[in-house]
């Protein structure tokens, strides 16, 4: 049977236009349409729906009394329009077969889509035949004017790629929104991060000031009643986006910050998810104060551009992720080393720094007499105390060895700074003692164990750098001053001295340390004095 290409009249004519913008349009089809796929047909009507939008094909849409609907599966999958509303699909199985997401449906379309809600359509290219009255027809050509009608490809092109960091790129992105008309008095992106206690960056513009403040979500922001009652908690969970109208009689305000906006003078609100490569839900909110909203023309110019921008969006925000991530798992200082290219093994700098050694006393027993779970939380209530500490006074945690910790407090000009930097770890030490104290103070009270710590304090030389195979390597120090604090902490023991120090640190250290004699060291010859500080600052 020869092929045709369907085009209603309508459409032809329209066609032959020059369209600048975004349009929709909808209106009923002239002739009787079928869809059928595997030999069974899916739809058959007289009554279909040609729906019309630009730089896309025409679209069926059927009444369900029309569609086998007993061939349908609902399907989890959701997708968002801002002019259209929410999607909700179908899959189908035909011949043991299944075709997923095969047709979707605007159960609650927005009133630019009214006249389809509750109709079914299908995609063109997963129908194996359709047919207009006995002639089968084909994906017909989109005759609408380029792309490049669109005035935010070419700032797609030619400047988003020119933003150096997210909140530049959404200030960009907002100012290029408003110079193609779009009356924007509020734009807010919320990207989700991969980082233990954050979940999310919040990058809002407002018209007012024309720049962008950042708001960091936290894991338990995300949890409040604020929150879960706001549309981003809906987005969040897969399901579609929210369009209100605030300016109509009686509008819809089911969410609590509606009514703020109303009372703002806002005129429409917009939430959609844009979504990242890995399938990741972001949020971009936008909010009008000007009479009538945002126009169909400006949403479907944004929702063109809207995945060619999340990829940009996500290399910035995987880079912020890398090195949220670095510094978590490796520390600030050597976080940024490691992203600055310091990769391969035996990359690094010799370094003078003061270096902290501690460890949990007691932590065999402690294991034995605690549950798994309580002896875990006793780990992170120490390790808590001692890295809070050190990260606080500016020190950088190294690693966590079992029940120990390694830090160092780097000197840049070992001949005028070592001073500086050894009273700042003396200031970490005493600030982790007091964390400890408090600690214990509530162990007491809940009839657990206390925690005794002890720790040590050396200066020295250092190699920085990256140690370890080729296929699995460590950012960390390495060096005889290493040995010589992990001893000195074994020392601490014998001596029953919750702190002890090296004769290098304490000659840095102007009075105030109390010698505790000259001692051997476990596989170093020699003896050396060592130090501890005043019984008013013991523990």
């Amino acid at each position: 049977m020869a092929k045709v290409i369907e085009a209603a009249a309508a459409f032809e004519r329209r066609a032959a236009k020059t369209h600048r913008g975004y349009r929709l349009f909808i209106e009923p089809s002239d002739r009787r349409i079928r869809a059928v796929l595997g030999g069974v047909t899916l739809a058959d009507s007289r009554r279909a729906l040609v729906m019309e939008e630009t730089r896309l094909p025409p679209v069926y849409y059927f009444p369900r009394e029309d569609v086998r609907m007993d061939l349908l599966i609902p399907s989890a999958q959701r997708t968002y329009c801002p002019f259209k509303g929410n999607a909700t699909y179908w899959s189908v199985e035909i011949g043991g077969e299944t075709v997923e997401d095969l047709a979707w449906s605007y159960e609650a379309p927005f009133d630019e889509a009214e006249t389809v809600e509750g109709y079914i359509a299908f995609y063109w290219d997963r129908v194996d035949t359709w047919l207009a009255e006995d002639a089968e027809i084909t994906l017909p050509d989109t005759q609408d004017a380029p792309a490049a009608d669109n005035p935010l490809v070419p700032w797609l092109v030619q400047e988003s790629w020119q933003a150096s960091s997210t909140p530049d790129l959404v200030r960009r992105f907002a100012e290029a929104l408003v110079a193609q008309g779009m009356p924007l008095e509020r734009l807010r992106l919320m990207i989700q991060t991969l980082n233990p206690q954050l979940f999310a960056n919040a990058y809002t513009w407002r018209a007012e000031t024309g720049e962008v403040t950042e708001f960091q979500a936290t894991h338990a922001g995300v949890q409040s009643s604020q929150f879960r009652d706001s549309p981003l908690a809906v987005i969040l969970k897969g399901e579609g986006g929210v369009r209100r109208r605030l300016d109509i009689p009686d509008p819809k305000l089911d969410y609590p910050i509606l009514k703020d906006l109303v009372e703002e003078g806002a005129t429409d609100y917009v939430a959609m998810p844009m979504r990242f490569s890995d399938g990741q839900i972001n949020i971009i909110t936008m909010v009008s104060h000007a009479p009538g909203g945002f126009s169909t023309e400006s949403l479907g110019q944004l929702h063109e551009v809207l995945p060619n921008l999340s990829r940009q969006l996500e290399a910035h925000a995987q880079r912020l992720s890398s090195l949220s991530l670095l510094k978590t798992y490796l520390g600030g200082s050597t976080g940024e080393r490691v992203l600055k290219g310091l990769v391969k093994r035996g990359d690094g700098e010799n370094i003078h720094a003061v270096i902290l050694f501690s460890d949990l006393r007691d932590s065999t027993a402690l294991a034995e007499r605690l549950s798994r779970e309580d002896y875990l939380a006793a780990l992170n209530h120490y390790f808590d105390a001692m890295a809070g500490a050190v990260i606080e006074q500016g020190g950088e945690v190294l690693k966590f060895i079992g029940d120990a910790l390694l830090a160092i407090f780097p000197i840049e000009d070992r001949d005028c700074c070592h001073a500086e930097a050894c009273a700042t770890a003396l200031a970490a030490v005493r600030d982790a003692q007091a964390r400890i104290a408090a600690c214990n103070a509530e162990r007491t009270e809940k009839g657990e164990p206390p925690l005794a710590v002890g720790i040590a304090l050396h200066r020295g030389d250092l190699t920085y750098g990256n140690i370890g195979s080729e296929r699995r390597l460590d950012f960390t120090v390495i060096g005889a001053a290493v040995n010589e604090a992990a001893r000195i902490e074994e020392a601490s023991k014998t001596l029953g001295a919750p702190v002890v120090v090296s004769a290098a640190f304490a000659g840095s250290v102007p009075g105030g340390l109390v010698s505790l004699g000259r001692h051997g060291l476990r596989g170093l010859s020699g003896e050396q004095e060592l130090f501890t500080l005043p019984p008013e600052d013991k523990r």
